[in-house]
């Protein structure tokens, strides 16, 4: 049996962990971008993470995954099924989805079943790795190597919750509804701004520069490959009350409430830094909604430019060939002088 890291033995890197909670917390942030140098533990936290998080329910034999308890968000075919009766539920792990660079957009999408039509002659839907990420994760490695019309599509059905298939005469829609993940080395290449701009949060990782964390990393490692099983068991615990945290915070997300100060200092924030368009400004309140929704507090202003920090820095105006910068504080404090 294999055994992932826990996510909470990861040592350092508190922004890409907040990061990646608030996106799971609440999937209408359009997910998270993980920048950075390779041996970070990019691809780690992001197989930590989806093993603390609880079981959910589906109906039974639905290959998207529908919540029995939001009928208006089921498939085709659960509805038409189930119209007059109520589904039977079966609790599964919340999924994870890894996309291979390699992947086709058949793989992608889904596309027809070629043995049924040929063979009985039925158009049949054979869903892909979107309808597989319903209601879990999606998690593309070094996204700045995909293809962009890939990229865009993800995105696409990411922000819309839905994925639409048009196939040899066959038209199917299905839900989508995924919180998604990208990491990428800048080393390798950028993602075109246009591509950029509609991740909702991003984050920077870089080794740490700490003697003393660096040590806790190497031993934390050692004793995680020296004994899996004990390892990830003297940290079941914690980790059970971390994915029970995140489960209350959803929970909350709709009763938290943001008063006009605080989108007065998001647009004010949005301005000062040269944000272009309107996304930044929602995607910052979002962000604090969510955080508010974590941390169990009313937003205030540390809330705000804590959100900022997340939502904006790879949508600040830069000049061409300048890379993307993180240091959001900084530039407030320059822009207040």
């Amino acid at each position: 049996m294999s055994y992932n890291y826990p996510f909470l033995a990861l040592v350092g890197q508190e922004k890409m962990k907040i990061a990646l909670i608030l996106a799971v917390i609440n999937p209408a942030l359009g997910g998270v971008l993980i920048r950075g140098e390779k041996g970070t533990a990019k691809s780690t936290a992001v197989r930590a993470l989806a093993e603390l998080l609880p079981g959910q329910k589906i109906i039974e034999g639905c290959k998207f995954g529908c919540d029995p308890l939001e009928r208006e968000k089921w498939c085709d075919e659960c509805r038409e099924k189930y119209e007059a009766t109520e589904p039977v539920e079966v609790t599964r792990r919340r999924p994870l989805v890894e996309l291979p660079i390699g992947a086709t957009e058949d793989r992608l999408l889904g596309s027809l079943n070629l043995e049924r039509a040929m063979v009985k002659g039925e158009s049949v839907f054979e869903p892909g790795l979107l309808a597989a990420a319903n209601r879990g994760l999606l998690y593309v490695d070094e996204v700045n190597l995909l293809d962009d019309f890939l990229v865009d599509v993800i995105l696409d059905a990411a922000a819309m919750g839905q994925n639409f298939v048009e196939r040899e005469g066959m038209s199917v829609t299905h839900p989508a509804l995924f919180t998604l993940v990208g990491t990428m080395n800048p080393e390798e290449g950028e993602l075109r701004p246009q591509l950029l701009d509609r991740f909702g949060l991003c984050v920077e990782v870089k080794g740490l520069l700490n003697p003393d964390q660096r040590i806790e990393v190497i031993n934390q490692r050692l004793q995680f490959e020296k004994d899996p099983k004990g390892f990830v068991e003297k940290w079941a615990a914690e980790e059970k009350r971390l994915g029970l945290r995140i489960e209350k915070a959803s929970g909350r997300l709709d009763s938290v409430e943001v008063d006009d100060s605080a989108l007065g200092r998001a647009v004010d924030i949005c301005l000062k830094l040269g944000v272009d368009g309107h996304r930044g400004d929602l995607t910052v309140i979002k962000t604090a909604l969510t955080l508010s929704a974590w941390e169990g507090k009313p937003i205030d202003e540390e809330t705000i430019i804590a959100a900022a920090e997340l939502a904006l820095p790879h949508r600040m105006r830069r000049k061409p060939f300048q890379d993307v910068d993180f240091n959001v504080r900084e530039r407030l404090l320059v822009a207040s002088e």
